[in-house]
């Protein structure tokens, strides 16, 4: 019994983000890698469902899973916020959504109200890069 509990805890020491860190999740990006929403704009009043389109430059987007030199694909979140942690696989969720298939649109249904909206670059298993490459925050307002 005591020796089962000695390797749950070195299991458990393994699975910490400290550890994960060394294991090297992340990925290099360009330096001049970057992200935005093209539409909407900051501030816009749009109705729901909103068209979303997704803008990228000196990155190439590709689905998840392909490990590929200088790529990611997108996630966008939703009135969030604080960032999710840098170092480890973004958790998906109704805020967080991941488009692994290399994905730079979409349409969402969204509760009328003032929103929030902000891109962060996964690489292939959804671990932001070693620089994240983030795009501005932008707020709309759905009527």
């Amino acid at each position: 019994m005591k020796q089962l509990s000695i390797l749950l805890a070195i299991a458990a020491f393994m699975c910490t983000p400290a550890m994960a860190q060394t294991a090297e999740l992340s990925t290099d990006v360009a330096a001049d890698a970057q992200v935005w929403i093209e539409s909407p704009g900051d501030g816009q009043v749009v109705s729901s469902p909103v068209a979303i389109v997704f803008g990228s430059k000196n990155v190439s987007i590709s689905p998840a899973g392909i490990e590929q030199s200088n790529s990611g694909h997108h996630h966008l979140m939703i009135d969030m916020d604080e960032l999710p942690a840098m170092n480890m696989p973004l958790p998906g969720s109704a805020q967080l959504i991941h488009f692994g298939k290399g994905q730079s649109s979409t349409s969402l249904s969204l509760e009328p109200g003032v929103h929030s909206l902000q891109l962060v670059l996964g690489n292939h298993i959804h671990v932001p890069h070693t620089r994240p490459v983030l795009s501005e925050k932008i707020t709309i307002v759905v009527k």
